[in-house]
């Protein structure tokens, strides 16, 4: 028996197999709506076999987008776009649904990576200020974001958990909150964003106060029978930056708080990042949290191959992996995986008679993906 192919428990959600669809942005949203791209896309997404969508990076307010194009949660026009997608996935296919919600901070009011991905000015079309918590500019020539005084931290938690409150409403099966690539919750944690002489900055405790706060506030929202976890960068590829260290420390006080997993990246904070790329580059630090802290881990990075999937949760090196670009690339990568890995997976009535006939019991009945 394939051990990719082994159901996995996150908090009260059953996944079908440890194959996650990570969250990626497609700049394609019109005022935090989505569109027809978002049904074309994630339909076909949710027809591969997979045991868990996470929905792109989703902004708690038009200033926490990365683009002006950036899918939102913060009105109920946004929730109403999004509910027309998912009750189309809902129509054809049982995949568990999450969303990630997150706030860019300095790092939003930026152009579509096919449009060069440079910052948008405040006073220009599409642009405005962004806020951080500190007045550090991400790049050289940016311009300095706007710190957020108390008020302010106040008033993005509240968007998390109005957010967190329009996911429940959507039925979404769980909740990743986005701190990690050098975005806002990640800005707090890293001293190379942070610079900070209150409450929120200095030590490590400090550091992570806001992450946790938000987190607390999500989770006290979002029904308790569904999951809420977090995704974390677990090294800044910086001299003096957020680490690993850092990293446990931040994952064990989650796990008091309640939360169902850690998905674990790396970098994002800064364009100083000197990233070590290989195949798996990112696994051993998925590892080091699941060993020290005992969260289900989910992996990412460049993980590309199934026996290659199959080896990390096999050697226990994480509970799950995600996949990102290779599912791009190949949005029928599990339907593939379970060929090569002896397994069976998920797929809808219509596309059976695909199956080579070598794989001729490869498919599973989805049904009509009614829940």
């Amino acid at each position: 028996m394939s051990r990719l192919f082994e159901p996995l428990q996150i908090g009260g959600l059953r996944l079908a197999n440890r194959i996650v669809i990570a969250p990626m942005c497609q700049y394609s949203a019109r005022d935090g709506d989505a569109s027809d791209w978002h049904m074309i896309h994630l339909g076909h997404l949710a027809l591969s076999g997979a045991g868990l969508m996470i929905l792109e990076a989703t902004a708690v307010s038009p200033e926490g987008r990365i683009s002006p194009q950036d899918l939102g949660l913060w009105s109920d026009a946004n929730e109403a776009a999004l509910a027309r997608v998912l009750a189309a996935i809902r129509a054809y296919s049982p995949i568990p649904v999450a969303v990630q919600l997150g706030h860019a901070g300095r790092k939003g009011s930026s152009r579509a990576p096919w449009e060069g991905g440079a910052q948008i000015p405040p006073d220009a079309p599409g642009g405005w200020k962004t806020l951080a918590p500190s007045p550090v500019p991400h790049a050289p020539g940016e311009d300095a974001p706007q710190a957020l005084d108390r008020a302010g931290l106040d008033r993005v938690r509240a968007d998390f958990v109005a957010a967190a409150r329009r996911a429940a409403r959507l039925g979404l099966d769980g909740i990743e909150i986005h701190g990690a690539h050098g975005y806002l919750l990640h800005q707090f944690l890293s001293p190379i964003a942070n610079r900070r002489e209150d409450d929120y900055g200095g030590s490590l405790e400090n550091r992570m106060r806001f992450p946790l706060e938000v987190f607390e506030a999500v989770r006290a929202a979002f029904p308790a029978d569904r999951p809420v976890w977090m995704r974390i960068s677990a090294t800044d590829w910086v001299p003096g930056g957020w680490d690993i260290e850092g990293t446990v420390a931040l994952s064990r006080e989650l796990q008091a708080r309640g939360c169902a997993a850690i998905h674990v990246t790396t970098g994002g904070v800064s364009p100083d990042q000197a990233i070590r790329i290989g195949p798996g580059y990112q696994v051993p630090y998925a590892k080091r949290v699941k060993d020290d802290v005992g969260l289900p881990t989910i992996a990412v990075g460049l993980i590309t191959a199934p026996a290659q999937a199959e080896a990390i949760i096999a050697n226990a090196e994480a509970d799950a992996v995600s996949l990102a670009r290779a599912m791009l690339y190949d949005p029928r990568w599990p339907w593939h995986a379970a060929a090569a890995l002896g397994a069976r997976v998920v797929a809808p009535r219509q596309y059976w008679r695909s199956q080579p006939h070598e794989y001729k019991d490869l498919f599973e009945n989805a049904g009509s993906g009614q829940r």
